[in-house]
C-alpha cells in the first residue's frame, strides 16, 4: 500500500497533473493539507473532479495526528494533497520521514510551486538566493532573522523571494485561558504588511540592506487567471492593493538588462498618479486583509 504526496499546483482543481489524478483515483482516502498553504478553490471542486470525498488536514492533524493516517496507509492507498509542490515546505519532508520510519511506501507526484512560478515576474530563477519567510509581528514577537538572509543575498547580487505568513486555524490564546477551544479567523499576509515590517526592521537594524526606494516586486495569486504582478519601489507598493491572497514579495539583487526590462513591463505608469482613482471601477475591499488603499505617495 502507498502513501501519496500529491502536488496540486497553485490555482484550482484543474492544476493537478494526470499522474496525480490517476493516483487520487486509486486511493481510498484523500486528505487536503491546509496548514502550509491554501488552494484557491473550494473542496467541493476537488470532490466533483475526483468523484470522492476530500477531508481537510489542518495543522493539528498534520503535526499530531499524522501517525494514525500513516498506519492506515500501511493497509490501503491514501493521498495527501498539497498546494504547490510536495517539497515546497519542510513539513512534507517530515511526513515522508515518518512514513518510512513506519515502513510505509511513499510516492511523490510533483507540481508547480511559488518557488518556480515566481519566474513569471521576469527575474531569472537561477539568480535567486535564500528564500525567507516573513511572519506576522505581534506585540511581543517581532522576529527579524530574515534580515540577515536578505543581506547575504544582496551582498552576492542575488534576488530574495519572501514567503508571506498564513494563519489558518490558529488557537485563540485568550479563549484557551478561559478553558475554551476557539480559533482565530484566517489571516493571510499582504504585500503591504510585508513591506511595513521589512522597513520597520531596517529602521531598527540600520544595515542599509534595503530602503523605501529599493526596487521590488509584489505578486498575488500566481498561476491563476487573476494573477497580479506589480513592480515598484517599496514606498510605491506599500499602498498598492494586490487584492485577494495569496501574496509573495521579491527583493531583486543585481539585475541583467533583460530582467530590468521585464520589471519595467510590470510597472504601470499611472498606478501611483494621485489624480487617478485609488481603485478601478467595481473594486471591493478584501476582508481578509487590513491594508491601506492606493494613496499616492503618503
Amino acid at each position: 500500500m502507498v502513501f501519496y504526496l500529491i502536488g496540486l499546483g497553485l490555482g484550482d482543481e484543474k492544476d493537478i497533473t494526470l499522474r496525480g489524478l490517476e493516483a487520487v483515483k486509486k486511493c481510498s482516502k484523500i486528505y487536503l493539507e491546509q496548514y502550509t498553504s491554501i488552494l484557491l478553490c473550494g473542496t467541493a471542486n476537488l470532490e466533483e473532479l475526483y468523484g470522492k470525498p476530500v477531508m481537510i488536514a489542518d495543522r493539528d492533524m498534520v503535526e499530531t495526528g499524522i501517525d494514525a493516517i500513516l498506519k492506515e496507509a500501511a493497509k490501503t492507498d491514501i493521498a495527501m494533497l498539497i498546494v504547490g509542490d510536495p517539497f515546497g515546505a519542510t513539513t512534507h519532508s517530515d511526513l515522508m520521514i515518518r512514513a518510512r520510519d513506519l515502513g510505509v511506501e511513499v510516492k511523490v507526484v510533483h507540481n508547480a510551486s511559488i518557488m518556480n512560478a515566481v519566474g513569471a515576474c521576469g527575474l531569472q530563477l537561477y539568480r535567486f538566493g535564500q528564500t525567507v519567510s516573513i511572519c506576522f509581528f505581534t506585540d511581543t514577537w517581532r522576529p527579524d532573522s530574515f534580515y540577515d538572509r536578505i543581506k547575504e543575498n544582496r551582498d552576492q547580487g542575488l534576488h530574495t523571494l519572501c514567503l508571506l505568513d498564513i494563519r489558518v486555524k490558529e488557537p485563540d490564546m485568550e479563549a484557551m485561558v478561559r478553558g475554551k477551544t476557539e480559533y482565530e479567523p484566517p489571516r493571510y499576509m499582504s504585500v503591504n504588511t510585508c513591506i511595513k515590517q521589512l522597513l520597520e526592521v531596517e529602521a531598527k537594524r540600520k544595515g542599509k540592506v534595503y530602503s523605501s526606494q529599493t526596487k521590488t516586486v509584489g505578486v498575488a495569486r500566481i498561476g491563476t487567471d487573476s494573477q497580479c504582478i506589480i513592480s515598484g519601489t517599496m514606498k510605491e507598493l506599500l499602498t498598492t492593493d494586490f487584492g485577494a491572497p495569496l501574496h509573495s514579495f521579491i527583493i531583486p539583487g543585481e539585475m541583467h538588462p533583460m530582467e530590468e526590462q521585464m520589471l519595467d513591463f510590470f510597472r504601470p505608469t499611472d498606478l501611483w498618479d494621485p489624480q487617478k482613482p485609488a481603485h478601478p471601477a467595481g473594486h471591493k475591499e478584501n476582508p481578509l486583509f487590513s491594508t491601506p488603499h492606493n494613496a499616492g505617495w503618503n
